[in-house]
């Protein structure tokens, strides 16, 4: 506890503001939260922060974080009951991984489901985002979000394919939790923020896909009651103590959830990294620039793409590099053979290429913006 509570600046039905909120009640951590039309948002936190963007946490003493990467890692480093990062090199990299799928991958996820079935939702999303933003806000924002589903991937020939995936996700998940209250073991991850996040702002809260979860996959639905909950909440597993997996064989479940992930993810990741590296080659950042003219635009260009075999065109955002090139730090400290070992364990699942290597460049953040650094 804190002389004062930690201030999160988010909504019910952001994405990342859940991420941060399940980690903060797991975690034990005093906080209050307050929406975007609070007027401390509009007069102190967006001058700090450069954009119109949630979640952001303000701590005791006054700082502000933007980000749910650097609000989690900030409070890792004040020390927390449940730190997040495995010490197990391959566990802390596939947990980084697992954090992508969740945090970029299942966007479109998210979002097709929510605004692809917005007649059937209405009344629940605007009051949501009405709750959220403001009356006056609430219709401009949800026409542009629903706006960005096109470059996320979802259109008419990818929706059956996103709706497929999903459901064997559920699948997946439930059988996983049959064994384990979390993805590594009986204690949260980093994996289990970052697949939080879409699993309870959008799809496990919006009534369409919460039914499907409900009805499909009640492991699941327990799981995100577990991620929303204060503390530890794993009453069903008495006899596990809070810990990560041994570093040994994964379980047949985790790995079966890894493979699919793989199936997921690429080409859009191969293609997004291409796309991002011809960039950089042809316009030279300078040390330190922003990844983008302005800062509320994220992504620097479209790439062509496939997704099980669909064609989309998706988004490039550089942040994917700041999420991903944490899993590359961790590989790169491990002894020479070990390394090797890593490698060779994430090429049997299909994942190697989930770690960014060879690159001359990284993206950063500076006074909250991403940015491009030297490698």
């Amino acid at each position: 506890m804190t002389a004062a509570p930690y201030r999160l600046y988010g909504a019910s039905h952001s994405l990342y503001t859940g991420k941060v909120r399940c980690y903060l009640r797991n975690q034990g951590i005093d906080y209050v939260e307050l929406p975007t039309w609070h007027p401390d948002f509009a007069t102190r936190i967006l001058p700090q922060i450069g954009r119109g963007i949630i979640p952001v946490l303000e701590t005791p003493e006054g700082r502000v974080i933007q980000d749910s990467i650097d609000i989690i890692d900030y409070l890792e480093a004040q020390g927390v009951p449940w730190p997040v990062y495995p010490q197990s090199p391959l566990l802390h990299i596939l947990a980084i991984i697992i954090e992508y799928y969740g945090c970029q991958a299942m966007l479109k996820h998210a979002m097709h489901y929510r605004w692809s079935y917005r007649e059937e939702q209405e009344d629940f999303l605007r009051c949501a985002f009405t709750l959220g933003s403001g009356a006056e806000m609430a219709e401009q924002i949800m026409g542009r979000m629903s706006s960005y589903l096109p470059r996320l991937g979802v259109n008419p020939g990818s929706i059956p394919l996103i709706e497929t995936s999903y459901r064997e996700l559920l699948a997946l998940l439930d059988a996983h939790f049959a064994q384990m209250p979390y993805l590594l073991g009986s204690r949260p991850s980093i994996a289990d923020y970052g697949l939080i996040a879409p699993l309870f702002a959008h799809l496990g809260r919006d009534p369409v896909p919460l039914a499907l979860m409900q009805q499909r996959a009640s492991r699941v639905h327990r799981w995100v009651e577990r991620m929303t909950a204060p503390g530890l909440d794993c009453v069903e597993y008495p006899e596990q103590a809070p810990a990560f997996l041994d570093d040994g064989e994964l379980p047949a479940t985790l790995e079966a959830l890894l493979r699919h992930i793989a199936g997921e993810i690429f080409p859009e990741l191969t293609d997004k990294l291409a796309f991002m590296d011809a960039w950089v080659s042809e316009h030279q950042p300078e040390e330190g620039s922003p990844v983008t003219a302005r800062p509320q635009v994220r992504q620097i260009g479209l790439v062509q793409t496939q997704f099980r075999g669909a064609d989309i065109e998706v988004g490039v955002e550089p942040y994917l590099l700041y999420l991903l090139q944490r899993a590359t730090a961790v590989l790169h400290v491990q002894p020479a053979d070990q390394r090797q070992a890593l490698l060779a364990t994430l090429e049997q699942l299909g994942l190697s290429a989930a770690v960014p290597r060879g690159r001359s460049y990284q993206v950063g953040r500076r006074n909250n913006l991403e940015c491009w650094l030297s490698a």
